[in-house]
């Protein structure tokens, strides 16, 4: 099944900091967390970066298995940024104050508990990260002494309270991260905090809405997923401001009538809930360019949303939709569109209206087949049909020429027995999901997909693979687990780009199990050395058969006398013809 959403990320466990950039909203999906511009390295000498100049900005030692911080470091007296994250460091040492120049400074996914003193003294430091550490609480109001700080992540600490000091002390304090803690409210002295743009509080114990927030005139953010918000009051409409609002997965039978006058709002989501409706007011807001519903009882599209014309990203699993609304037609700037989940018998004709439209899902409804006026989905790049109907292939999908990515598995109900060969019209194809099946073969035809990266077909009912899979040179994983597979491809080795191969669950002998459970590199090794085994059989053979030919031997000799008489027999008739003739008179 297709999961429309961004997967955002910074090394931290809240997805929505602005260290990931632009926020998109989230459903139900794992979350991958890159690191931003840290390279995962395996373990090595530490070294420092090349001093190209006399001056050292940058050093990322992140994920070296360090325990302690080199001493070097602390030698380097104009260092900006220092990323020792995903380290095992078990302290900071005093040496630390020596970095008077530091503005950047990652320490998060270590084993710290205490927080030295010397950190203090810090006087440039503006971002600090110590997430996922076991810290001390007796050790965090040495943070407060960092007045210039304007970036602090505290994710993952099992904080019981947030620090006062910290919000009595960091006046210039632009970004609060305290996601995934076990916080119930937020102390009073946090509204000295007005310069605050953005708080990160996922994951947490709060069952109301925490009415200090409302003082904090400047804040753009707020992120309150994942904790048992039951109720927000009007009062919420003093945050003008606000630009994105996060509150899925509460406990909300209603969202305030006042928020319309948040004016600047861009992104809600309010999915999970126990929303039936939204407030009439809503359609007001009209700079709305991404909305979350999903898991919440509407049985019906909210008329309002269908205002907002700037709308690009909306959410509206399992909402019990039977339809959309005509109006809907109307959003035709809508790029991600999350259907799935619902109840829809019947492609909604107002979708192929969205000449924008990149990724939709229609997972897990009732549908039986696609309309032609899909080709007018141009730009379609992602389409989610698994779980529906289709009692064969909708090659309508051929239509698609932009489509990179389709998934068409079956968990249950009507299983699709073919591939039809027209499968090589998309060009452009990616990733392709047809896991759940009861396929027998697949075309020849699917060879033709040189930019195919994923071929997914477990649990169907192949015999073989086609040879020419050989040819898709992009292909990286191939998941074909659970068929009636019993040899590869002799050529499947060419495939130089491949990552993944599973094959468990098929009763194979070529190779044999205990090879393709040593992986890929095994199976590559055992396929080179069959197909040299086999040239090297072919040669042999071919010189064994020249010597018997030419030694009148073997099973060629019959030929090679039958040749011989051939000859002999025209040499007879041309010695039998007369040697002249006159000429007539």
């Amino acid at each position: 099944m297709v999961e429309l959403h961004q997967q955002s990320g910074a090394n931290t466990v809240d997805t929505h900091d602005s260290r990931a950039g632009s926020p998109v909203l989230k459903n139900n999906s794992s979350q991958i967390s890159p690191e931003i511009g840290i390279h995962e390295e395996p373990k090595e000498e530490i070294f420092l970066p090349v001093q190209i100049t006399d001056r050292i900005f940058f050093v990322n030692l992140a994920n070296k298995q360090q325990t302690a911080i080199p001493s070097q470091i602390f030698k380097l007296k104009d260092v900006e940024e220092l990323h020792l994250e995903k380290n095992m460091i078990q302290c900071i040492p005093g040496d630390i104050c020596h970095l008077r120049n530091v503005k950047v400074l990652y320490l998060n996914k270590n084993n710290i508990q205490d927080i030295c003193e010397e950190l203090g003294e810090l006087k440039s430091l503006q971002s600090l990260d110590l997430s996922s550490n076991p810290l001390s609480s007796r050790s965090l109001p040495i943070i407060s002494k960092l007045r210039a700080l304007r970036q602090l992540r505290l994710y993952s600490v099992n904080l019981d309270e947030c620090p006062a000091q910290i919000c009595k002390s960091l006046h210039h304090l632009e970004l609060l991260g305290l996601s995934d803690n076990n916080l119930s409210r937020l102390p009073k002295e946090i509204v000295n905090l007005t310069k605050l743009r953005e708080i990160y509080l996922q994951k947490n114990r709060f069952e109301s809405f925490p009415q200090e927030l409302y003082h904090l005139f400047n804040l753009e953010i707020i992120d309150l997923e994942q904790n048992m918000v039951s109720f927000i009051p009007e009062e919420f409409a003093s945050l003008t401001n606000l630009v994105q609002l996060f509150l899925a997965s509460n406990s909300l039978s209603t969202v305030p009538n006042s928020l319309h006058l948040c004016q600047r709002l861009a992104v809600l989501d309010v999915s999970h809930n126990f929303l039936q409706k939204l407030p009439p007011s809503f359609k007001e807001l009209t700079k709305m360019e991404e909305i979350g519903l999903s898991g919440n009882s509407l049985a019906k599209v909210p008329r309002q949303i269908c205002h907002w014309t700037s709308l690009c990203v909306v959410y509206l699993k399992n909402t019990g939709l039977q339809m959309l609304p005509p109006s809907f037609i109307q959003l035709n700037g809508i790029k991600v569109l999350n259907l799935s989940e619902n109840l829809l018998d019947e492609f909604p004709k107002e979708i192929c209206a969205m000449k924008n439209l990149e990724m939709l899902s229609l997972d897990d409804n009732q549908l039986c087949e696609i309309p032609p006026t899909v080709a007018e989905l141009s730009h379609l790049k992602c389409l989610g049909l698994t779980g529906n109907k289709f009692s064969i292939f909708p090659e309508e999908i051929f239509l698609l020429e932009s489509l990179e990515r389709l998934y068409l598995g079956q968990d249950e109900g009507i299983k699709l027995t073919t591939l039809p060969a027209g499968i090589s019209k998309l060009q452009n194809l990616k990733e392709l999901y047809l896991e759940n099946n009861c396929l027998e073969f697949l075309p020849p035809t699917i060879g033709l997909l040189a930019t195919l990266e994923v071929l997914d077909c477990h649990n169907n009912l192949l015999a073989d693979l086609p040879d020419s899979i050989c040819q898709m040179q992009g292909l990286q994983k191939l998941l074909v687990q659970n068929n009636q597979l019993f040899q590869l491809p002799e050529n499947l080795d060419s495939l130089q780009k491949m990552q993944l191969i599973l094959l468990d669950g098929n009763p194979m002998t070529d190779p044999p199990l205990e090879v393709f459970c040593r992986g890929n590199l095994a199976i590559w090794e055992y396929l080179r050395e069959k197909r040299h085994r086999k040239a090297l059989a072919i040669t042999i053979q071919a010189l064994w058969r020249g010597q018997m030919v030419r030694r009148g031997l073997g099973p060629f000799a019959e030929i090679q006398k039958m040749m011989k008489k051939a000859k002999k027999d025209k040499k007879a008739k041309e010695k039998e013809k007369p040697k002249g003739k006159g000429k007539k008179k």
